[in-house]
């Protein structure tokens, strides 16, 4: 066992000395037990190129099932303890976008100075398309995303459905010229022509309000992109563009803002927001206390109803 800890650690830092720092070992203990591996396994498992260790097809092939069962084994053998959280003492790395930033962090802080004072948790950006790969090699424990068809390993749960509001800042002239009050549907034509911010990690300009439309035989012109749910509704209150944003988001930052919420022209789909780790993080008593408090806080906000008023 004590080998393939140390196997696993080379795979995963693909160096001696990283191997060393992170279980604890001197770097001649982990090049010896290297030696020993080699012997056992009848394989080379890494072969020195340049200052890196390369791994050969089959130590590629060993990598992640080995690291995998590794936590089986560290969570079997750990099951058996119990987790208070008034005073365990850990990290949590959460990766989602600043929706979570504005409609989650703020209560999980609150609850967890009172019930979970030695619980650290980071919100850390959502890389596009990276966020599986990023939870695989354990540097995050949960990924707050849009449900889609996630990889055998992956476990998840559903915590939001929203839909779709139109933000527009309060008194916009071509909305106010068109007669239209907060909560109206806007017409097609006047949403086609007017300017969108779209929210886009990635850069792309167009999106899912874009395919909406396409359904219909339409476009719209987004003038402007943001990687961040914060920059779209900033710039939509300083100006005359318009945006699709998260119901429950819109609700809660339109008042401080000054914005008014419309109703798009053309059916929206309603995404299923969820929680998801790896299943080695299943049956850990922390990480189970930790969704569920996440699940909580964010049942009252499932799907908020538009508002038919300003502000």
């Amino acid at each position: 066992m004590n080998l393939l800890r140390v196997l696993d650690a080379l795979l995963q830092e693909g160096s001696t000395v990283g191997a060393a720092r992170r279980i604890g070992l001197t770097q001649p203990a982990v090049s010896a037990a290297l030696a020993r591996l080699r012997d056992a396994l009848d394989d080379p498992l890494l072969t020195r190129l340049g200052r890196a260790l390369e791994p050969t097809q089959f130590a590629l092939d060993l990598k992640q099932p080995l690291h995998d069962k590794l936590a089986e084994i560290e969570n079997l053998l750990s099951a058996p303890s119990r987790f208070d959280p008034k005073t365990a003492q850990l990290d949590f790395r959460i990766a989602g976008s600043d929706f979570f930033a504005e409609l989650l962090m703020p209560d999980l802080a609150r609850h967890l100075a009172a019930n979970a004072p030695g619980i650290r948790v980071q919100l850390v950006n959502l890389v596009p398309d990276d966020y599986v790969e990023t939870l695989e090699q354990f540097e995050i424990e949960m990924a707050l995303i849009p449900r889609v068809d996630f990889p055998p390993w992956a476990e998840s749960r559903d915590v939001i459905r929203s839909t779709f509001s139109l933000i527009a800042r309060a008194g916009h002239p071509r909305l106010a010229q068109a007669g239209l009050s907060p909560g109206d549907t806007i017409p097609i034509d006047l949403y086609c022509d007017l300017g969108h911010v779209l929210f886009s990690p990635e850069g792309r300009t167009t999106g899912m309000g874009d395919d909406a439309l396409a359904a219909v035989g339409r476009d719209r012109q987004v003038v402007m992109t943001m990687p961040v749910f914060s920059g779209v509704y900033n710039a939509v209150a300083e100006s005359d563009l318009i945006a699709l944003l998260p119901t429950q988001l819109a609700n809660r930052v339109a008042p401080r803002l000054g914005l008014s919420l419309y109703q798009a022209p053309m059916p929206l789909p309603t995404p299923t927001l969820c929680m998801m780790w790896h299943r080695r993080a299943t049956s850990s008593p922390a990480h189970a206390w930790l969704r569920d408090q996440i699940a909580v806080i964010l049942a009252p906000i499932t799907c908020l109803p538009l508002p038919v008023a300003n502000g």
